[in-house]
């Protein structure tokens, strides 16, 4: 077998530790998009202190494309910030709580704290908790997430 050129060896170098998109499929290995299965999930995954990013999907064109931006953005992300992706049409109570009519959209929640003021509580082992949660408004790719970040002070590592 004959040896790659300069050249050919250069490309597939810059083509494997490139950041942005190149043209080329990225090799993200295994996916690391969290699929929602229910509320307990989700309540688990919040309280393990991370930022969470959340799409809200339904069947269409777009949502193809925001698998593979989630999945890039959550590739580059991880293990500081999760993804998740929720399909509404499976899960539409907890769609809906979200009170959104135009689908799919992202919103960020992070900053799970006990509730000062835990109100009325009918069992004593039921602890309320309050999350900050935004609306994600930013250019929906990995660099749209890193702006959004930044912005908002969700401390982000680099560690590439």
């Amino acid at each position: 077998m004959e040896e790659p050129s300069f050249l050919d060896r250069m490309i597939s170098h810059l083509r494997s530790t490139s950041k942005y998109y190149t043209g080329y499929p990225k090799d993200l290995g295994p996916s690391r998009v969290i699929h929602f299965t229910s509320e307990r999930q989700f309540v688990q995954q919040l309280h393990e202190g991370r930022p969470m990013v959340v799409a809200f999907t339904i069947r269409c064109s777009y949502t193809k494309h925001l698998d593979k931006v989630l999945e890039e953005a959550a590739a580059e992300f991880y293990p500081h910030i999760k993804f998740m992706r929720v399909e509404c049409p499976k899960y539409p109570g907890f769609c809906i709580t979200r009170q959104r009519k135009e689908y799919p959209f992202i919103e960020i929640f992070h900053s799970p704290e006990q509730a000062a003021s835990q109100g009325k509580v009918a069992d004593p082992n039921i602890t309320k908790y309050s999350v900050k949660v935004l609306p994600f408004n930013y250019d929906q790719s990995s660099y749209g997430f890193r702006e959004f970040f930044k912005r908002h002070g969700i401390h982000v590592p680099t560690s590439k």
